[in-house]
């Protein structure tokens, strides 16, 4: 068999540039649920959260139906004066800058850093000091590296601007200081995704983590369309009753009412079922593993993409705290002479798929059409221009690797 056909064979199943993993203890989790517990808000959602409230050092975890859920709740949940500005990364996908407009404020956008892709604390600055109703930061941290959290946090601290960390890519990463992202050190509010190509998946849901007893409390009766029951999954929280409006119609007899419950405040139906949190369950005790596996995948790219010309990797300097949730590569397209259109379709023709992260926020229509102009983020620009994301994932093999390395280097000479 020659080295052609090899290459075919190994390509006969489509590489994707990202797959969750699913095994025998993840399907089982799920089947148990189904044969013996709650289809839907039940223990095992409450057992996910104090889990992964634990995993990342918080103190509260609320787990939602979407990674966009929990950044609507957690813009909604900080109570932001009407029409005040929020500063995020252009660097993103657009959910993050949409929950600022769902809240009924305005999107600032800040531009990137060049060689980390995250929101750049010198331009945050700069934008803190001429606008002056800046009511939160939502900085990004892109591909699961984290931001510079000190040093934005470091911006904020003299004044009641609200911080919420979009870690949608950085479930397992660390900061600097060797803490996990999501112990909201250095903010009020940490979100996750736990989409299938993300680190951990539930199928499709998020969690939000906080060490404020206070907007735990709010979020838990906003994702159940702002009900209070008088109690809280989470023991020792409060006493039964202490949250009910009228007590003496949820209390009786020095007990609450089995039936009782209190709409609140105008909340959403985000609740996540526990099929879900099985799922999520399963792949949290998997989490350490997943990490370890991709940062060996990633040090196969850099290793093997170092020398080819017209081509980097990105983030090449900070790989020890990521979470590597994507594999993102910079290509010279005018000296290669191709289009990333005309390359993503021979690699796909190839068996590899290919993704761009991402098109900038101001460059959609709905921002464009606003105000917001592309060419005053120019590294963020710069970036787009060139990127492409390659397949990374758990399940991916080093003869699959091997396979795409060698796609790109034909198709870049």
């Amino acid at each position: 068999m020659t080295h052609k056909h090899k290459s075919l064979e190994v390509s006969k199943q489509m590489i994707p540039y990202g797959k969750h993993f699913i095994d025998e203890d993840d399907i089982q989790a799920v089947t148990e649920v189904l044969r013996n517990g709650w289809l839907t808000q039940g223990p095992k959602v409450s057992e996910f959260e104090v889990k992964i409230a634990e995993y990342v050092g918080a103190k509260f975890a609320i787990a939602v139906s979407s990674g966009t859920a929990a950044l609507h709740l957690s813009a909604l949940v900080l109570d932001l004066p009407a029409n005040c500005k929020v500063i995020t990364s252009n660097n993103t996908f657009v959910a993050t800058a949409n929950c600022i407009r769902y809240v009924g404020c305005k999107p600032l956008l800040c531009d990137i850093e060049e060689d980390s892709l995250n929101m750049d604390p010198v331009l945050l600055g700069r934008l803190l000091k001429k606008h002056p109703r800046v009511g939160a930061i939502i900085p990004v941290h892109f591909a699961g590296l984290p931001c510079d959290m000190k040093s934005i946090s470091c911006l904020v601290k003299n004044n009641s601007i609200k911080i919420i960390e979009d870690a949608s890519h950085a479930l397992g990463a660390k900061y600097e200081d060797g803490g996990r992202v999501g112990n909201c050190k250095f903010s009020d509010l940490t979100v996750f995704s736990l989409h299938p190509v993300k680190g951990v998946t539930a199928g499709e849901g998020g969690v939000i983590t906080t060490n404020d007893e206070v907007l735990y409390k709010r979020l838990q009766m906003l994702r159940s369309h702002g009900i209070c029951k008088g109690n809280f999954d989470l023991p020792g929280v409060s006493k039964p009753g202490d949250d009910l409006f009228y007590k003496d119609k949820g209390i009786e007899s020095g007990k609450l009412n089995p039936w009782y419950y209190e709409m609140q405040s105008l909340g959403f139906n985000y609740r996540i079922t526990d099929i879900q949190c099985a799922l999520a369950l399963s792949q949290l005790n998997k989490l350490d593993i997943f990490i370890k596996r991709r940062k060996e995948i990633v040090r196969i790219y850099d290793d093997n993409l170092k020398n080819l010309q017209n081509i980097s990797s990105v983030q090449i300097h900070k790989r020890a705290n990521s979470a590597h949730h994507i594999y993102v590569i910079r290509i010279d397209f005018l000296k290669l002479k191709k289009s990333r259109g005309d390359l993503m379709r021979e690699l796909l023709k190839l068996g590899i798929g290919t993704q761009v992260h991402y098109i900038p926020v101001a460059r959609h229509p709905y921002y464009a059409e606003t105000g917001y102009k592309a060419e005053d983020y120019p590294n963020t620009e710069n970036y787009y221009s060139e990127a492409l994301s390659i397949p990374l994932y758990f399940g991916i093999s080093n003869s699959q690797i091997k396979y795409i390395l060698k796609c790109l280097r034909e198709a870049l000479n």
